[in-house]
Parts: C-alpha cells; structure tokens; sequence
C-alpha cells in the first residue's frame, strides 16, 4: 500500500516476484547503494561485477546445481529449447545466479595470491535470482530476484576473527543510521544437506562461536539457530526489530572452508606454499529490496529527509506567485535537494493534503506575500504547523538536514 501511495513500485502476473521500480523507488534504492557503497570503500573493500548468466558446469563445481538446484533457474538459448533435437544448436545449459560467490572467487583466483594481499574484500551489488513458489512470494519482502550488498573476505584461518568482528561493527553502526539499535545475533549451525567434511565444520562453527562469545560480552542479545546454516558454511544472522516490534533477519556473516577448495582457489604462504583461503560471505543489507520494504514500514512512509526520494514541494497559493515558486525550486536543487513543484490552479489545502497521503516530508508553500518578503511557508509531514522563514535561511536548514549521516568508522 505504502509503494503504492508513494509512487514507488508496482507487481504485475508478467514478473512475478520481481519488482517494477518507478522514479522515486529507483531513487531511494539508489541512495541506498549509494551510502553502502561509501561505507564499504571506507572499510577496504574493491567493488566488482559479475555475470548474471553462468554454465552450469561452475555450479556444479561450487555445489550449488547439486544442493540448491530447486532455488535456481536454468536457462538456454530460446531456440534450443524448442528445437531440441537441431544438431546445430546450443544446448548448454546455464544458470542464472542465486549467489555472487563462485564469481567471486573466479576473481580471486584471476593472478597470483601472496599472503600479503589478504584479507582480500571484494564487494558487489550483485542481482540473483532464486526460485520461491508463488505461495511464498509476498509483496517487496520476498521475492525472486533480488539485490545483494554482497561481499567476500578472502582470509587466513588466523584473520577471520577479527574480519568478523570488523563486520559486527559496521552492521550495527549501518543499523543504527537506518534508526534500527534492537538487533540480535544468532549463529546458525550445521543444516543436514550441507558439503564439506564434519571436520570442516567444526572449524567453521568453532570460530564463529567465538566470535558470537565476543558479541555477547558487549551485552547484544544472542542465540543458537540449530541446523540453520548455508549448505556450505556456518553464519551468523542479524535479526532487527522495527518500530512496531516485528523482527528481521538481515544481515550475515558466514565462514566457509569448502568453496574456495571446491575452485582450487589458493595463495601463496609466507614459506613460499600454497594455502587454501578461507571465505568469508557478508551482506549487512542482505536483499536490498527487503531492506527498502522495511525501511518503508519502520518509518511508516515518513522517511529522513536525506533519505526520502522526493524531498519537498513548492506550491503555490496562487499563480501570483508562480515566478517566486520557480526561484525557490532552482535554489533548492542547486543546494542538493530533490524537489518538484506543484503550480496548479488547485487550492492550498488541496495540494498538502494530497503531497502529505504521497508522503512528501517537506511542502514550500509560497504566495504573493512569500514573494514580496522573499520568506517560504513550510510545513512538515505530518504536522499542521507552519514555520516562516527567509529563503537563504530555510535552503540552509533543509540542506543540512538531508545529509545523509556521518559513516562511522
């Protein structure tokens, strides 16, 4: 409903699970990849990009076409799919990618490795996709394509705890800009279809439940997910709670000992030998399309300034002030603000009433006496209060408040 009153998305039978982004929606989704990506360069990581589209063949490799076959889908050449017995067409069989890892790796394993250049953090905001039944699709939450804030520490097995502690600190100062601070961490143990030798496992697991020991002495809520793990790996799960008291689980953090061995991946050792990395897979957002959606539930449509996709409306309370109203837009957005104007031969109640159901946190009003006085009226999202002030004086205080906050550490 809130997408909708927004102008952000819409569904419709031809995509099903997959989202159809308006301006607006393409906007806040894109601030937020935005802000991620600052933090993540802040934090050494190099952002990478990898094929949708992937022989099986690698899927197969990396266990997922045996393991994780009924969440994928397979594609060929629409040729070759109605004409299967043409000798002359392809029928290789591709995937279209439910994780970025095998990527990633294929990137760590593009050049020789030294000891030297790990922990080695690649990123990307990576599309997958993953086959959910339409029973189980529901709205922006869950859906079957989808984009991660996706990223892959390459590490020795004597870096991952403290790599798992750095990501522990960037998700709750992540959360806490987003106005999220009730957060649990739950380590998510060995599922029974999973790859790799117990021994593996137990490594994984042992390393991790050190880090959640850790976690704990800082006084965060924890807890056991029993046989909740990756097929490949152990993680830990950040579930949040909204303002209402629903919880999320968002962000991860899994250690993995298999797949790197599964693609020969291996550095070079300070004694001159080759050495397996251990991989370590982390998402804070998670799915960015969900993330978006409880966003937009947290704040009930109300989003911080700096993260609203349309920041403020000029409106006029008569065409006496049109030419004003132009100024005061022109002026806003070379401060840096996302602003549309409304000059309607429309009353003024009319226009708020319908910018506020839009949820628009901001109206300019401005009129004959605005114009002569060079003041706007404003009015917030919400409030029925309206606030007088000089131009220079309101573009300053509305250009400080939709800065997005400061990135941490």
């Amino acid at each position: 409903r809130l997408g909708r009153e927004m102008n952000l998305f819409h569904f419709q039978e031809e995509g099903p699970g997959t989202v159809f982004w308006h301006p607006k929606g393409w906007t806040l989704f894109q601030s937020l990849i935005g802000y991620m990506r600052r933090r993540q360069e802040r934090s050494g990581y190099v952002e990478v990009n990898t094929p949708q589209v992937l022989d099986k063949a690698l899927w197969e490799t990396s266990g997922h076409w045996g393991w994780y076959q009924e969440n994928m889908f397979a594609a060929k050449s629409a040729h070759a799919f109605m004409h299967p017995e043409d000798p002359e067409a392809d029928q290789r069989v591709f995937a279209l990618k439910p994780m970025n890892c095998p990527g990633h790796v294929q990137i760590f394993k593009n050049g020789l490795k030294s000891y030297r250049d790990l922990p080695m953090k690649i990123a990307e905001f990576g599309i997958v996709h993953r086959y959910e039944p339409s029973g189980a699709i529901h709205g922006i939450m869950r859906v079957r394509a989808f984009t991660q804030d996706d990223a892959h520490i390459f590490c020795t097995v004597d870096q991952i705890m403290a790599e798992a502690l750095k990501i522990n600190a960037d998700i709750l100062s992540i959360y806490k800009d987003f106005g999220f601070e009730d957060v649990v961490v739950k380590l998510s143990t060995r599922p029974d279809k999973r790859v790799g030798s117990d021994d593996v496992w137990d490594k994984a697991e042992e390393a991790l439940g050190k880090v959640l020991e850790q976690i704990a002495e800082t006084g965060m809520k924890t807890g056991i997910n029993v046989g909740e793990g990756a097929f490949y790996g152990p993680k830990l799960e950040y579930t949040l709670r909204d303002a209402i008291g629903r919880e999320w689980q968002c962000g991860t953090t899994q250690v993995d000992f298999n797949l790197p061995g599964r693609f020969g991946a291996f550095y070079i050792d300070e004694h001159s030998d080759k050495v397996t990395p251990v991989m370590i897979h982390r998402a804070m957002f998670g799915s960015l399309e969900r993330f978006t959606g409880i966003l937009i539930e947290h704040f009930a449509g109300h989003l911080p300034l700096w993260l609203s996709p349309l920041q403020a409306v000029v409106a006029t309370i008569t065409s006496e002030g049109d030419d004003y109203a132009y100024e005061v837009m022109a002026a806003l957005r070379a401060a840096g603000l996302k602003v549309e104007g409304d000059l309607r031969n429309e009353k003024i109640n009319y226009k708020v009433r319908e910018h506020s159901l839009a949820k628009v946190p901001v109206m300019v009003v401005v009129g004959k006496k605005e114009a002569a006085e060079r003041t706007v009226s404003i009015r917030r999202l919400g409030s029925q209060a309206q606030t007088t002030m000089g131009l220079e004086e309101a573009i300053a205080s509305l250009k400080a408040e939709a800065t997005a906050p400061d990135l941490g550490g």
